[in-house]
């Protein structure tokens, strides 16, 4: 089911499989500032990561000596999602455990996720409750991301070469992605000018740059004459920045992330994962992040 917020400056639709943020327009321009979603591309727009952030190593994780199969991501973002409440600039989407999550995650969760429009931002709130149905000492154990992705190049340009990502106080990054999906240990740098990379043709034919440490909090797009047009605004240990790979796929994702994929020989238990969250019994994990929308001062 879709649904629509709007105010005076954007319009932005939402479906409830998922609870995916799918569109973003700016009513004065008509421009669209998410991906289409084309599967022959990539097929999703802005995918919620839940209870799994990237990929577990050899598509598995270990609980309490038994093995459970996971796909890249968790599975919230291939759930239809409830939708708790919503008004002309707020809703609120609830996912909660089942037999068939249980069967593959045995924990029991309620995983609430708020978006809000306010002015040209959108605000995403995330609350992860842990209701303790089990036994008394049963933790949560979770990672919790997003993965939007946003148009670029944005004035209908061949491609994004000469774009810029803007990684506020920064002059360089030290990333550990994988093709695979997986981290390296390897220590990547990318040296950066006056905040900036600039976009080449190859620039992410190699690697989804996984940024550890919480080296920055606001990640932005520009055109190559400078114009900001997205800015994304965190509170996160770490983030990732990525296009598909050797596709020049017009968009980039900028993702915030409570947690990350395992390192390419990890073969801990679950709790032992790094980045990842534990909730006690009662505890409510509780975050936010933003994205803002057009001309934004440098």
């Amino acid at each position: 089911m879709r649904y629509i917020l709007e105010n005076d400056l954007i319009k932005a639709e939402f479906d409830s499989f998922g609870a995916e943020l799918k569109s973003v327009i700016d009513k004065k321009t008509g421009r669209e500032y998410i991906w289409c979603g084309d599967p022959a591309v990539w097929g999703r727009t802005a995918p919620v990561l839940f209870p799994f952030v990237g990929a577990c190593n050899g598509k598995k994780y270990t609980f309490e000596g038994k093995d459970y199969p996971m796909t890249s991501h968790g599975f919230a973002r291939d759930k239809e999602h409830e939708v708790v409440s919503k008004s002309d600039n707020q809703i609120t989407f609830s996912l909660k455990d089942s037999d068939e999550t249980y069967e593959i995650y045995p924990f029991h969760f309620e995983f609430i996720n708020t978006y809000k429009l306010e002015g040209s931002t959108v605000t995403v709130e995330w609350k992860i409750v842990n209701p303790g149905q089990d036994r008394e000492d049963q933790n949560l154990y979770f990672s919790l991301g997003a993965h939007p992705a946003f148009v670029c190049p944005i004035n209908g340009e061949a491609n994004k070469a000469g774009y810029r990502i803007f990684f506020k106080g920064l002059n360089a990054i030290h990333h550990h992605g994988n093709l695979t999906g997986t981290c390296t240990h390897e220590d990547r740098v990318l040296t950066l000018e006056n905040n900036r990379a600039v976009i080449t043709p190859e620039f992410f034919d190699r690697t989804t740059y996984i940024v550890e440490g919480k080296q920055t909090g606001e990640v932005g797009l520009e055109t190559p004459d400078g114009k900001r047009f997205v800015t994304v605004s965190f509170d996160t240990p770490l983030f990732a920045v990525w296009s598909p790979e050797r596709k020049n796929a017009p968009f980039i994702c900028i993702e915030p992330w409570y947690g990350r994929a395992d390192y390419d020989d990890f073969t801990g238990d679950l709790p032992e994962r790094e980045y990842g969250n534990t909730l006690g019994k009662g505890e409510v994990f509780d975050k936010s992040y933003k994205i803002t929308f057009g001309n934004v001062e440098n």
